[in-house]
């Protein structure tokens, strides 16, 4: 099989709500939670105790990694609803849930497409934002732990805004309204204790949230970077790394298989394991990595390859691919 000849199913609905399956309800659901999570944590702190808010805060940064990996990923590529507006709305939500713009996201998460964690140029330049071999050297990946906890500092906003302003005035405009409503609720959040009688400057709470809010984005960036160590940017199929377990992809819709994510975005996550079993020989034949844990858990996996032992191994498959 050719990678030209591979056919993609697409899901169908005469659901005048969904665009493409009545199954993006879960999905929905799940970003739906996590908004009343998030507000739950503040109105709560007051008067919870501490150790059962530390516990609350830990799963909250669970949560950001599972709807940016998941719910906010696919709403990306396939955006559940019918109604334009009802997707602006879910924008928003999403953006509240995990304190960031929803469509600033797709931004950076469209140039990890065009990139595919790309290895840089002669400038040390890559085309993907997010690549794990942009800071790296001497084509490695760079170490996992500077990437993760770095990462998040790392975004380029003007970068950002001037890809996104491509889009239009309107894109730009409902970037800016999602930025607006998390910022604002934020600083409300900051300003107002929820107790009775109200009290002023929450800053107890502000110091409860925002480790677990930055500690969620890095295990975003986590996932992101065993998504790619050990694959091959210079082969479309193998572009990603994929892990199959049942549970992980029940969580995380179907983000678990992203060598095929990647070689074919558009793929709907109610699709994936029929798609991967379309490809499977291919994959094989072309050595599409895989590992058995959840990517967050990838630098358990027994297999994993050292990254100056990975640097080796991918330039002499180039070398001897040339010769």
């Amino acid at each position: 099989m050719s990678a030209d000849a591979i056919q993609i199913e697409r899901p169908s609905t005469n659901s005048k709500l969904f665009a493409h399956t009545r199954w993006d309800a879960v999905p929905t659901a799940a970003g739906l939670f996590h908004f009343a999570y998030f507000l739950g944590l503040y109105f709560l702190y007051p008067h919870a105790p501490l150790w059962v808010m530390l516990i609350l805060g830990f799963i909250y940064s669970l949560m950001i990694n599972a709807n940016i990996n998941g719910v906010s990923h696919n709403f990306i590529h396939n955006c559940f609803f019918r109604s334009q507006l009802l997707n602006r709305i879910f924008g928003v939500i999403e953006s509240v849930a995990c304190c960031f713009s929803q469509t600033y996201y797709d931004v950076v998460h469209m140039q990890h497409h065009k990139g595919n964690a790309d290895r840089p140029n002669e400038n040390g330049e890559t085309i993907d934002w997010i690549s794990i071999y942009k800071h790296g050297h001497d084509s490695e990946a760079e170490n996992p732990w500077g990437y993760v906890f770095l990462s998040f500092f790392r975004d380029n906003p003007g970068a950002i805004k001037r890809e996104l302003t491509k889009r239009g005035k309107i894109e730009l405009r409902w970037g800016n309204i999602e930025l607006a409503v998390f910022i604002t609720i934020l600083i409300t959040m900051a300003v107002i204790v929820p107790t009775r009688p109200i009290h002023f400057i929450n800053w107890r709470f502000m110091l409860f949230f925002l480790p677990f809010f930055y500690l969620g984005h890095c295990f975003s960036y986590l996932n992101g970077y065993y998504r790619h160590y050990g694959a091959n940017p210079e082969k479309p199929i193998a572009w990603g790394v994929s892990s199959y377990g049942k549970i992980y992809n029940w969580l995380f819709f179907y983000n678990g298989y992203h060598a095929e994510h990647h070689f074919r975005p558009k793929v709907h996550w109610t699709k994936m394991e029929k798609f991967h079993q379309s490809i499977a020989d291919l994959q094989k034949r072309e050595g599409v990595r895989t590992i058995k844990r959840a990517h967050m858990l990838g630098f358990l996996d027994p297999n994993l390859p050292k990254r100056r032992e990975r640097g080796a191994r991918i330039e002499g498959a180039e070398a001897s691919t040339s010769g």
